[in-house]
């Protein structure tokens, strides 16, 4: 993790720069020798209509932020997608205070509600810091059948992030763990561009960053990425291989998000899903924890 918002800014564009080819910026080539692969700072400079010393110094934290203009016009010689382009603005913004800087997560009485009137989706609840803040029964039993249901609720809740880099069992789950770790880190990231400062938020990224050397290695590289919905391929203790739509619905309210797992209707999916519903039926109520 950086150590402020100008090395968070100036790492990310740096990030970005080292990743474009000249041949990709439409760069002619030259017989310089080069030692790097992507861009020099004055070619990236250039294309952006900036000085080479104003770029230079965002890139090294010496500047924190900068405007509308510049940053769409660094975004497009970058070749940032949407979400990258986002993501820049959110790290070049003044800073405001963030009132969850050190605060736990609270979930609203009505959304445990409606996790409640989801008897056959697997649901989830995690906060800004990918903490577990609720699941319904079957979510539960999907995704971490070998923690305590009443979890969320305690003062050390379950956390994604932790689980899935940290937590064997939880890995061994996601047949597609590679795809899952990047977009969990990618979320990570913008994250701490929203909320800097957030104490809680900073000491997991850096729990991570020494516990897991893939979490360091993903982190490093800095990926940003935006999408609410995938097909998530499992390996579940009980009821075998599965896939699953995952959709994810954002409470931009509470920087919180619903992660929702189910089958399409007549699959072998959805009778995995069943009987994993089933297995859970007589001894569970159907209320969300």
């Amino acid at each position: 993790m950086g150590n402020g918002r100008g090395s968070d800014l100036g790492g990310f564009l740096r990030s970005r720069r080292e990743r474009l080819t000249p041949a990709a910026a439409g760069i002619e080539p030259d017989t310089t020798p080069r030692r790097v692969a992507g861009l020099r700072r004055e070619e990236l400079a250039e294309l952006a209509g900036v000085s080479v010393g104003y770029y230079t110094r965002l890139e090294q934290g010496v500047s924190a932020s900068a405007s509308g203009a510049v940053i769409d016009a660094l975004a497009a010689a970058l070749r940032l997608d949407a979400a990258e382009h986002e993501h820049l603005r959110t790290l070049a913004a003044p800073q405001r205070p963030t009132r969850s800087r050190s605060r736990r997560s609270t979930l609203r009485p009505s959304i445990r509600e409606l996790l409640g009137a989801l008897p056959g989706v697997a649901a989830i609840v995690i906060d800004h810091r990918t903490e577990v803040l609720a699941w319904n029964p079957l979510g539960h039993a999907l995704l971490a059948s070998h923690v305590d249901i009443d979890a969320p609720d305690t003062r050390v809740r379950p956390n994604i992030a932790r689980m899935l880099f940290l937590d064997p069992h939880h890995r061994a789950l996601y047949r597609d763990w590679p795809a899952k770790a990047q977009v969990t880190v990618a979320a990570l990231q913008q994250a701490v561009a929203r909320h800097p400062g957030d104490r809680l938020l900073e000491q997991l990224v850096g729990q991570l960053a020494v516990d897991s050397p893939e979490f360091a290695k993903m982190w490093a590289r800095r990926p940003v990425q935006t999408c609410s919905y995938y097909v998530r391929e499992l390996d579940h203790p009980l009821v075998g291989r599965v896939a699953l739509a995952n959709e994810t619905v954002s409470l931009p309210d509470d920087d919180q998000q619903i992660g929702l797992f189910y089958a399409r209707p007549g699959t072998p999916d959805a009778d995995a899903l069943a009987l994993l519903a089933q297995s859970i039926a007589p001894t569970r109520e159907e209320n969300p924890r």
